[in-house]
């Protein structure tokens, strides 16, 4: 499992890239950038870095940091949001083809199961407190107003349920209100589970 996380995540985020490029409307550069504006990407490549650090270098300051159980439970909430996320509000939303497929239900389906598994299964549980909610919220916030501005510079905004140029910013604020009750609530039910499983182990 440890092994498998980050050989698959970076073959979905790279082939990903290569679709991104190879399928551009504008500038290489343009294209990066508007790749790594998506939080699926943007998690993804989280997944990546935390297990290939745990995988390849435990020891080091990285591998420590990422073999935390409250950084361990911060991923698994990303990318398990990642996944619903995507189930619930975009896979209607558009109709992939070819090796995009593969990419898709990789980044989407594939990758966040695996992670719950290996938390469930292997990720320390301790010291989770309730303070974290907080904290793990700063990624997604910085995420929004990244995505709000840049998207006011330049029309691009990856999803559609945040285009303010089509909905206005009084539906797009609504929007990331309730999405934002997502992210609180699985960092509640995150907390709350992973605690309680330690407690039962520590008896």
């Amino acid at each position: 499992m440890l092994i498998t996380i980050p050989l698959v995540t970076w073959f979905a985020v790279s082939l990903q890239l290569y679709l991104a490029i190879e399928n551009r409307v504008g500038s290489i550069s343009e294209s990066v950038i508007r790749f790594f504006s998506y939080f699926t990407i943007l998690s993804n490549t989280l997944v990546a870095i935390c297990f290939t650090c745990l995988l390849l270098a435990p020891n080091t300051t990285a591998g420590k940091f990422f073999s935390k159980s409250s950084t361990l439970a911060a991923v698994t909430a990303y990318i398990f949001l990642v996944g619903i996320g995507y189930q619930l509000l975009l896979r209607h939303t558009w109709h992939p083809e070819g090796l995009q497929i593969l990419v898709d239900e990789l980044l989407h389906s594939v990758i966040p199961v695996l992670v719950l598994i290996y938390w469930f299964a292997f990720a320390p549980k301790d010291n989770l407190k309730w303070k974290y909610v907080f904290t793990w919220l700063i990624f997604p916030a910085v995420y929004l107003a990244y995505m709000l501005i840049r998207g006011a510079l330049s029309d691009f905004y990856p999803y559609p349920f945040v285009r303010v140029n089509e909905l206005g910013y009084g539906k797009v604020l609504l929007n990331c209100l309730l999405i934002g009750f997502g992210f609180v609530l699985t960092f509640v039910v995150t907390i709350a589970y992973g605690s309680s499983r330690n407690k039962i182990q520590s008896k």
